[in-house]
């Protein structure tokens, strides 16, 4: 496993400046705007829908993915394979932690970025596809039953640790790393809690006004 340290800070490298590339940002300056001086702030999904509509918000969703999910798969697929010994299973989880946190805090923008559940749930998708099927019906179910994003993916993000302990028993190493994934991602959401618990949280549908 030592032999391979140099792998694990190799992956936290590149996983975090794959995560700085900003789909929504990247789509707001295509339409000539900074997305994160509108709405919530932030260069996630739900705010460039609520900001520029459904099919630039799907632009943002699929990079936000990608990112997450093509690397890890790499890792999956390709180097755990060929490298006897290494955790592969951590590594993955390491590299798609750094991920998120280049999503969340991209120093090219100033640290200020998404809140990382998409690339999030990219990663699960790419880790173990049954967590990411998880991770999607509770995602989609909330949704529709509430409409409230925010809510829909702290339950997401804490779920994940319940997910690990059912699919990968033992793996107390795995586990940490979830709880990580999971304390981060309620963190980030931490001024949408405040919102559910005050009744102010904006739901998915609510629109708003861009002016150029």
């Amino acid at each position: 496993m030592q032999g391979y340290l140099w792998l694990f800070l190799v992956a936290i490298v590149i996983g975090y400046l794959c995560g700085c590339f900003q789909s929504g940002y990247f789509v707001g300056k295509l339409c000539g705007l900074d997305i994160r001086q509108y709405g919530s702030g932030n260069a996630g999904t739900t705010n460039v829908l609520r900001t520029l509509g459904k099919g630039r918000a799907l632009l943002t969703f699929l990079g936000d993915g990608l990112k997450g999910l093509v690397p890890v798969l790499i890792v999956k697929l390709w180097i755990g394979p060929a490298s006897p010994g290494l955790n592969s299973e951590l590594l993955q989880l390491i590299l798609g932690l750094a991920i998120v946190l280049g999503h969340d805090y991209p120093f090219f923008l100033g640290f200020k970025g998404g809140k990382g559940i998409a690339t999030t749930a990219a990663v699960m998708m790419a880790f173990d596809w049954r967590m990411g099927l998880c991770s999607f019906i509770i995602f989609v179910g909330i949704v529709a039953a509430t409409r409230y994003v925010s809510l829909a993916s702290v339950t997401l993000s804490a779920a994940l640790i319940i997910e690990m302990l059912i699919f990968h028993w033992g793996r107390w190493d795995l586990l940490i790393m979830i709880i990580i994934y999971a304390l981060f991602a309620i963190y980030r959401h931490r001024a949408n809690i405040k919102r559910l618990m005050n009744g102010t949280e904006s739901k998915l549908g609510q629109k708003v006004d861009v002016k150029k």
